[in-house]
């Protein structure tokens, strides 16, 4: 059974046709031709496919496309305005966060995302003083960008970077 669906990925609306079982990764992946989110595991547990939905980060591929149907979505190739990287992207390049290269586009998205909900205040397992604001130590960073697997094992030069996109 298809269903047809809007999505704006990376400021363009895009119209899909897709089957109503097709995971967004693969709609974004297949039906857009977004390469930035990568499948991985296609089991949620890798981070691989990580983007910001509606402003959140997501894990696609455990998402049906046509559950958000009309959505925003922003890709790591969408976080750049122009020639100009996005602070994360930034960061990412200058502490050489990355080896292979495969896991950084939903590490940037996710790092994104850890940023927007540090800022808005919203606690995780780690935070210390549930009352006042989110302080943004190592112990949160790692905590937040968990679910985000690096096979090479840049994780202390990540945790570098998203210390520095917060800058």
């Amino acid at each position: 059974m298809d269903g047809d669906i809007e999505l704006r990925v990376d400021g363009r609306r895009r119209r899909l046709r897709v089957d109503t079982r097709t995971t967004l990764l693969d709609a974004l992946r297949d039906g857009v031709g977004a390469t930035a989110p990568k499948k991985g595991c296609d089991h949620g547990q890798c981070g691989a496919c990580t983007v910001l939905l509606d402003g959140r980060r997501v894990i696609t591929c455990l998402a049906l496309a046509v559950a958000h149907d009309g959505a925003e979505v922003v890709t790591a190739a969408g976080l750049a305005r122009g020639d100009r990287l996005h602070p994360v992207q930034e960061a990412f390049l200058e502490r050489d966060a990355l080896q292979c290269g495969f896991c950084t586009p939903g590490q940037v998205c996710s790092a994104v995302g850890v940023l927007d909900e540090v800022a808005a205040g919203h606690p995780s397992a780690v935070t210390a003083d549930l009352t006042g604001p989110v302080e943004l130590t190592d112990d949160e960073i790692r905590e937040r960008m968990s679910g985000n697997l690096c096979r090479c094992g840049a994780y202390v030069t990540i945790v570098d970077a998203v210390r520095d996109g917060a800058r």
